[in-house]
Order: C-alpha cells, then sequence, then structure tokens
C-alpha cells in the first residue's frame, strides 16, 4: 500500500501547474492539480488570453481609418462591447475546458476545490470537507492585482481582472500605473473610444525597457489623443453622487471619469495557503522563497510561477514547471534559465524586445555600440497614418555579440520570438550584416543598420 495518496499534488490550475502535473502524469506518477475557481490560471482566464482579443478588439479603428488610403470604402462603423464580451467569455471557457481535460488525457486528477496545505505532505480540500497526502506538493497559485488598500477610495477602484467582466464600456477612465498592464490597458480602451488618461508616478512609462522605445511610444500614445501624465500618482479616489469617480492628484489636479483602474503591480496567492503549518518561508511581500531548482525551504515542497515573485510571465512558469519534473522525476537537476528572456508589450504600436537595454548594457560591458533607425513604414505611406518604427540593437564594441534587440512598430512581438532565439544562441552583429535582406518588409532594417547610430565607452557616448 503507498504510504501517499499522491506522488504530486499541485496547487493551482495556471500554466505553469498544469504544465508540471501534465508532465508528472505522462511520467506515470499519481497526479492531482486542485484549483478552486477555473483551470488556466492568470494568463487564460484573467491575463493574456482575454488582453490579446481585446487588443485585436481595439484595433480595428485605425484598419479602417487605414483602408480608405488604399481604395477601400468603409461605411459607418460601430462597436458593441456586449458582443465581445460573450465572444470573449465563450472563448476562455473553450480554454478553461481544454486546461482541465489534457489534465486527466495525460492521467492526472482535476479537484475542483480549495486546497490548504496542514504540513509537510498533508493537504485539505475545504470544498470538499476532506484531506489528502502526498509524497511532493508544488505551489503554483499565482498572483493577483495590487488593489492599494491603504488608498482612501481604492474600494471604487478596479483592476485588470474587473476590466474583463465590466457590464459596459464606460466613457471615460484614469488608470493608474506605468507597466506594461497599465500601458496595454490604456491601448485597449482609448482603441475603443474610451476618453483615456494613464497617470504614472515615474518620470517616463515601462521601467526597465529600453528608453528610446519608452520615450517613442510614450509620444505616439499622446499624438493618438491618449494623455500621459508622469511624475504624478492618485491620493484618494471618491464616488460622486453621479456615479463617476473623482481621482485626487498628488499634483494638486483632479480627475473625473467613469472608471478608475489601479495597475500597480501584482501580490503573490500565499494568504491562508497554510504556508506557515508546513514551514514554507515568505519574503517580505509574501513570496514564495525558493531555490535555483523551485525548491522551497522544506525538502518535499516546490513553487513556481508568479507566487514566487521571480519572472512574471507565463511562458517563465511554464519553463520552470519543466526545469522541475526534469529535476525531481528524470534525475536531471536543471536551473530555470532567466537570462535573455524575449517579452513583448502589446501597446499600439508594441514593443518586442530581447536582451539588454542600451543602459543595462553600459553597466556591464565596457564598449557598447547601438545600431539605431527610426523609420515610416510602408504600409503607414498610402494609409497617411504618421508613426514611426524604431528598431535597434544594442552590440558588445568587442566580442561583437548582441546584447539586446529591440523594435517598437507593428507585429514587434511577433519579431520578438524570432529575435529571441538569435539572441540566446548567441549571434554576433557580423552574423546579422552577412544575413540578406527579406524586401520589402520592415524588419529587413535589423539586418541593413551597417554602421553603429552611435558608440559607447563607460557609458558615456562618444
Amino acid at each position: 500500500m503507498a504510504e501517499f495518496d499522491y506522488d504530486l499534488f499541485v496547487i493551482g490550475g495556471g500554466s505553469g501547474g498544469v504544465r508540471a502535473a501534465r508532465r508528472a502524469a505522462q511520467l506515470g506518477k499519481r497526479v492531482a492539480v486542485a484549483e478552486e475557481y477555473r483551470y488556466g490560471g492568470t494568463c487564460v482566464i484573467r491575463g493574456c488570453v482575454p488582453k490579446k482579443l481585446f487588443v485585436y478588439a481595439s484595433q480595428f479603428h485605425e484598419a479602417f481609418e487605414d483602408a480608405v488610403g488604399y481604395g477601400w470604402t468603409v461605411g459607418e462603423t460601430r462597436f458593441d462591447w456586449p458582443t465581445l464580451m460573450a465572444a470573449k467569455d465563450k472563448e476562455i471557457g473553450r480554454l478553461a475546458g481544454l486546461y482541465e481535460t489534457n489534465i486527466g488525457k495525460a492521467g492526472g486528477e482535476a479537484i475542483h476545490s480549495r486546497a490548504v496545505i496542514e504540513g509537510p505532505h498533508t493537504i485539505r480540500l475545504t470544498d470538499q470537507d476532506r484531506t489528502v497526502t502526498a509524497e511532493r506538493i508544488v505551489i503554483a497559485t499565482g498572483g493577483r492585482p495590487n488593489r492599494h488598500p491603504a488608498m482612501p477610495g481604492a474600494e471604487h477602484c478596479l483592476t485588470s481582472e474587473e476590466a474583463f467582466h465590466l457590464e459596459r464600456l464606460p466613457e471615460s477612465i484614469a488608470i493608474l500605473g506605468g507597466g506594461y498592464i497599465a500601458v496595454e490597458f490604456a491601448n485597449i480602451f482609448h482603441g475603443l473610444g474610451v476618453d483615456t488618461t494613464l497617470v504614472y508616478r515615474g518620470q517616463e512609462i515601462l521601467q526597465g525597457f529600453d528608453d528610446d522605445l519608452r520615450h517613442e511610444l510614450h509620444q505616439q500614445m499622446e499624438a493618438k489623443g491618449l494623455r500621459v501624465r508622469c511624475c504624478d500618482t492618485f491620493e484618494a479616489v471618491e464616488e460622486r453622487p453621479d456615479g463617476k469617480r473623482l481621482a485626487f492628484c498628488k499634483s494638486g489636479e483632479h480627475i473625473v471619469a467613469d472608471e478608475i483602474m489601479l495597475a500597480i503591480g501584482r501580490n503573490p496567492n500565499t494568504e491562508n495557503l497554510g504556508c506557515e503549518a508546513a514551514g514554507v518561508e515568505l519574503d517580505a511581500r509574501g513570496a514564495i522563497i525558493v531555490d535555483d531548482y523551485s525548491r522551497t525551504n522544506v525538502e518535499n515542497i516546490y513553487a513556481l510561477g508568479d507566487v514566487t515573485h521571480r519572472v512574471q510571465l507565463t511562458p517563465v512558469a511554464i519553463h520552470e514547471a519543466m526545469c522541475l519534473i526534469d529535476t525531481v522525476y528524470l534525475g536531471k537537476p536543471t536551473k530555470p534559465d532567466y537570462e535573455t528572456i524575449a517579452t513583448a508589450v502589446f501597446s499600439q504600436p508594441e514593443i518586442g524586445t530581447v536582451g539588454l537595454s542600451e543602459a543595462e548594457a553600459c553597466k556591464r560591458f565596457e564598449n557598447v555600440e547601438i545600431y539605431r533607425t527610426a523609420f515610416r513604414p510602408m504600409k503607414n505611406t498610402l494609409s497617411g497614418r504618421e508613426g514611426k518604427m524604431l528598431m535597434k540593437l544594442v552590440v558588445d564594441g568587442d566580442s561583437r555579440r548582441v546584447l539586446g534587440a529591440h523594435v517598437l512598430g507593428h507585429d514587434a512581438g511577433e519579431l520578438a520570438q524570432v529575435l529571441g532565439v538569435a539572441v540566446k544562441a548567441g549571434v554576433t552583429k557580423d552574423d546579422f550584416d552577412a544575413t540578406m535582406a527579406v524586401h520589402p518588409t520592415a524588419s529587413e532594417e535589423l539586418v541593413t543598420m551597417y554602421e553603429p547610430s552611435y558608440r559607447l565607452k563607460n557609458g558615456e557616448r562618444l
């Protein structure tokens, strides 16, 4: 008789947890996953997927405008929010079902219940009022938006989670935050015709991204009529008698809007999870502390994804899950590799980036070369649209290795995935120079920037 009910018990049915469960089950392990809400986690249910569907919806108004320059006659257009919401909900339901079904197909068990750890090997399923035991436990409960409880009136604000379930499209919205979630939602709402204001306490949006891309995106957003106010924040929010929200800014100004949205970071889901009962250590932010192999301080308990507050990206959680299974069940100790992670910001225009920014490269390398170009893409010539595309390569001047590749423009996210392979493999600027261009494309500029725009030595521009 087995000592435990399961070989592996996963708490959390998101991308990372499900990947770990499926791989372990495929290896013949007795596996269960407990999810208290819907399978799919943040990405599928209330993150990447519905957000990208909203991005697509918000882009059509520009497509209709651009079509005229190419000879199309576009009649009266009208956007219907309930139609988008119903279509989004149907697709999310389909994907959530697939996540759950795939656990069973792999040989695992999908459980609908909140799971609380009661000891190093014991889990209570609260919805079923029973306990189970497992040789190993994986915590993959993800994170949630920071609701800013210290701010007076925070209860009158919504977060990205509520934005996916609004019954009506607001006429106006003010968004607090300058990270990718705030920027993406600002562009989404603006694209759907909402009067949008973005407020950020920093000097420029998208901290951590390359400065040239941050500045250019900011300028293009404002050129479209989206208001971006940096070096400011909300100190309080009130609900007015007419149902609108009034935000009091640190600058002394007031903003009135139908909705106020907070996009100021995310917190790990560890409250009332039972980490203390099992002796699992948390950091000051409540995130689970793990070693290089995703193991907590308790030998048989692991954690992965956003609950560990390492790199909060879905593909990273999946990668951590794969490394965990290699380590635990395949005898191949594998550390997740966080170097050179390609990523995208689905703003309008998009940002696609991989590797070091110019500022980061200057801190780590003595000689840095910058190859930079900004141009009006061909698609904008007949449409009359003014937005520019920006491409930038950051190169180690000594080894010629490409340290970073950054793109602002149409389909930049798609380009980032391809560039990510090359930069990860250690591509050099000479490799770019030796590659034939695909003409006519915007991306051919990446292989035709033969001379550096400028050089830097110890961070100083020459």
